[in-house]
């Protein structure tokens, strides 16, 4: 599915701090799509976002204000995002991603030992065996873009604070530091 050139594109978060599911949104006329993604995925995706924007050699505006990029229903999404891949089109002067279905695979096919495993013939059996994962393609201005990157990064902000030692997410009970080997006291924020 092909979205031209959006109207709106977002991502947001439902629910309480370490419960949140996150979704990445787009609308085009009335097409609308909803898809769900992880948190670090829309942290990524901001990030790789401003990246770009700082190589394209064009002055990008603001964009719609963050009050503008709140969620709209429903939220019923097509999928569960697996790779998100992002470019810019200098020609068409917009911005490219596209989002890319997560397909789960055989992992019992994946451990089982290579003696044990049946024999395929040859030419029988690719990398690509199983379904195909479903794309989604959303070109987007520079400064929808950017108003996007801004907006999940506050999103992703909202959620519980990362420890300074390990980057894991610290619970309101506390937090168990690897790097601190397990010792709260100095895990804090």
């Amino acid at each position: 599915m092909d979205l031209e050139r959006v109207d709106r594109i977002t991502a947001g978060a439902v629910g309480e701090p370490g419960e949140r599911t996150f979704f990445l949104q787009a609308r085009e006329g009335d097409r609308s799509i909803t898809i769900l993604v992880e948190k670090e995925q829309v942290e990524l995706l901001g990030t790789s976002i401003l990246e770009i924007l700082a190589t394209v050699g064009r002055e990008t505006g603001e964009g719609p204000p963050s009050e503008e990029l709140g969620l709209e229903p429903p939220l019923e999404p097509l999928w569960r995002a697996g790779r998100l891949s992002i470019g810019y089109a200098e020609e068409r002067d917009l911005m490219l991603l596209e989002i890319e279905e997560l397909v789960e695979t055989d992992v019992e096919a994946e451990d089982e030992p290579e003696d044990e495993a049946e024999e395929e013939p040859e030419g029988a059996g690719t990398d690509t065996d199983g379904p195909e994962p479903d794309r989604v393609r959303l070109w987007a201005t520079r400064e929808q873009m950017l108003a996007l990157a801004r907006h999940g990064a506050a999103v992703a902000e909202r959620g519980r604070p990362k420890c300074r030692y390990c980057g894991n997410p610290i619970d309101p009970e506390g937090h168990m530091c690897p790097a601190m080997n397990g010792h709260r006291e100095s895990a804090g924020r």
